[in-house]
């Protein structure tokens, strides 16, 4: 057992020299040698677990990020002889089959229609090939459905495993595949002559998303096969769309043998008990109900920064899934922004503040999304309630209204 322990604190020594080695400008080729004999003949969760376990002694997740490269250069050699394929991945309606199958359209749309579009751009920088890839970046960004649904429906189920680094790492690296393709759409709307700084920075772009592909079909899915149980592939194949689909639209149902979806889903559990009120009573139904009619997403983290409540409102914004229910809510971010929820939350429970305010475009949508400190009646902190709501048709109102429409 202490040689066991001794390997491992061996690794983790040598794995966190690799992390600084990259850190001061080694390449993934300086480094890819040394990290190949380093794993060599452990899996894929006892990886997870060292880096996981470097970010709990305090380095920053986007350092242990830096070891994405490496891994897909590593383990396309020799990941295949750690996992096998998952009989998961080809039941057609299953979240996995899912997951690979737009893995395998994205490979397609990259090949037949954005590889072509750069390369022609690159010949000539012509109002039409420019306008030809603009569509083709602008249809590669359909990816954010697919890694909206592996980081809200999936992540939660490995974090519930403890296994907390992966997640965050990945989800780094989804945040700057979608910064890249944004870049490059923005340069193309506002085309200034710099063909050439369009073409390497479209060209980066593309093989990033190739390479998540990869690291996902070899790292992320054989994680999730090993950990996930049946009930929580069928929670995630339920939530599934609310966030849509990237390049398919699934027909096929899928269910464990004992679950019948043709049945009628279970009632709610909430009974229609009385809630008293200082100004009124409601039942509990009512209560849902009026909640899920206001024309605003309202969501509620307890003091504990667990998120215990969401509104489903007819209009919502942003997609919400069951299983975010009691997820951390700093786990419910992207790393590059966890920074800004710590504060809010911080200057909340502090009394520092009681409120704060954003407000971004979402296409033709003017989303306010507004966070506000929930206190008792002595000015406890007992969480924070965020509420969103497109005010774009409230800028649009003129004038006075006194009549019934129609």
């Amino acid at each position: 057992m202490s040689e066991l322990i001794n390997n491992r604190e061996h690794r983790q020594k040598v794995l966190k020299e690799l992390i600084m080695e990259l850190h001061d400008g080694k390449s993934v080729e300086d480094v890819r040698e040394r990290f190949a004999k380093l794993i060599e003949g452990i899996s894929v969760s006892e990886i997870s677990e060292m880096e996981q376990s470097l970010i709990m002694e305090g380095m920053p997740v986007s350092e242990v990020q830096r070891l994405c490269d490496v891994h897909a250069a590593v383990f396309k050699g020799s990941i295949e002889d750690i996992h096998k394929p998952a009989p998961i991945a080809e039941i057609p309606g299953h979240p996995m089959h899912t997951f690979k199958w737009e893995n395998r359209e994205i490979e397609k749309k990259i090949e037949s229609e954005v590889n072509p579009a750069l390369k022609v751009f690159k010949e000539s920088d012509s109002p039409e090939n420019i306008k030809t890839l603009l569509d083709r970046i602008d249809d590669l960004l359909e990816i954010d459905k697919h890694y909206s649904r592996k980081e809200n429906l999936a992540f939660p189920y490995l974090e519930h495993a403890g296994i907390t680094a992966p997640p965050k790492v990945m989800w780094g690296v989804d945040d700057e595949i979608r910064a890249q393709l944004k870049e490059v759409r923005e340069l193309l709307e506002d085309y200034k002559g710099n063909k050439d700084e369009i073409f390497q920075k479209g060209e980066e772009a593309v093989d990033r998303v190739k390479e998540m592909v990869f690291k996902e079909e070899k790292i992320l899915f054989p994680l999730l096969t090993d950990t996930l149980t049946e009930d929580e592939w069928l929670a995630i194949y339920r939530d599934s769309d609310e966030f849509g689909y990237t390049f398919i639209t699934p027909r096929a149902k899928w269910s464990p043998e004992r679950v019948d979806l043709k049945k009628e889903q279970p009632e709610s559990s909430v009974d229609s008990d009385v809630i008293h009120f200082d100004s009124g009573v409601m039942t509990v139904r009512e209560v849902e109900a009026l909640f899920n009619t206001l024309p605003v997403d309202i969501t509620f983290i307890d003091k504990d920064d667990r998120v215990k409540y969401f509104s489903q409102s007819s209009e919502r914004i942003f997609a919400r899934a069951k299983s975010v229910i009691g997820r951390t809510v700093q786990n419910c971010h992207p790393p590059s922004s966890v920074h800004i929820v710590d504060k809010i939350v911080k200057d909340f429970k502090s009394g520092a503040k009681d409120h704060e305010d954003f407000w971004i475009r979402m296409g033709e949508k003017y989303v306010l999304i507004r966070y506000f400190a929930v206190r008792d009646e002595e000015g406890e902190y007992m969480g924070t309630m965020e509420v969103s709501q497109d005010i774009a048709p409230l800028q649009k109102i003129q004038g006075e209204r006194r009549l019934l429409s129609e």
